[in-house]
């Protein structure tokens, strides 16, 4: 009998030191699309910006000219990795776009880039980056 409860118990502590519990991957916020965020223009008013990416996650009443786009991801456990968005309106229009969305390799990063250099050239569609690369 006391075998058998020493072996209940043996048994009980190793399941427990194994970590057999499925830990899914958890995203939360914004989840954006690329394409969507490449076509992002300057001078956008908020009504078009709302459509193409939906509601900011963070638009302060103090800051009616900010609005943050927030996405975290954990995959399986692991520490989570946070994406910002951050687009800044003037007179109602987009002014500037910048964040650690932008750090990622993606033509969507680029075409953001490009965005944020006000030069004469216009931005080129999505299609015409991807062949250029």
């Amino acid at each position: 009998m006391l075998k058998r409860i020493t072996l209940c118990v043996a048994l009980a502590l190793s399941l427990a030191a194994c970590n057999i519990v499925y830990k899914q991957d958890i995203q939360q916020g914004n989840v954006l699309d690329d394409d969507d965020v490449a076509r992002l223009e300057i001078g956008m008013t908020k009504r078009q910006v709302q459509v193409l990416l939906g509601s900011p996650s963070v638009q302060s009443p103090f800051h009616e000219d900010r609005w943050d786009y927030v996405n975290t991801y954990a995959p399986r456990g692991t520490n989570a990795v946070k994406r910002v968005l951050t687009l800044r309106f003037e007179d109602s229009r987009l002014a500037s776009v910048d964040g650690s969305f932008l750090d990622q390799d993606s033509v969507a990063a680029e075409a953001l880039r490009d965005l944020q250099r006000r030069d004469d050239q216009p931005i080129q569609d999505l299609e015409t980056l991807r062949r250029e690369q």
